[in-house]
């Protein structure tokens, strides 16, 4: 059971540093076509945050509401962000 933690925390420091790292390297003409992709798959987190909160336990009801609220803000942002970067696009 130690080890099991120990190598979660060793992978959530990994991803942190390479996270940086990625995100460093990304030229800024690209960062929102990406940013708005990422935040649309976040329709699957919103689509697992709204069956897990239909459970029966009140910690996974509160941890799955508390996700759902959150992916729905990372849903609409990524949506609004892609409108607002098509329409610096748009002829005048």
């Amino acid at each position: 059971m130690e080890s099991q933690i120990i190598l979660l925390i060793f992978i959530l420091v990994l991803s942190i540093f390479l996270g940086i790292e990625l995100i460093t390297k990304v030229p800024s003409t690209l960062h929102t076509p990406l940013m708005s992709g990422a935040n649309a798959i976040s329709g699957i987190t919103l689509v697992g945050a709204i069956l897990s909160s239909g459970s029966s336990e009140i910690v996974t009801i509160t941890l799955g509401t508390a996700a759902v609220f959150f992916a729905s803000i990372n849903v609409v942002g990524g949506y609004l962000v892609t409108n607002r970067m098509l329409g610096m696009f748009k002829k005048k």
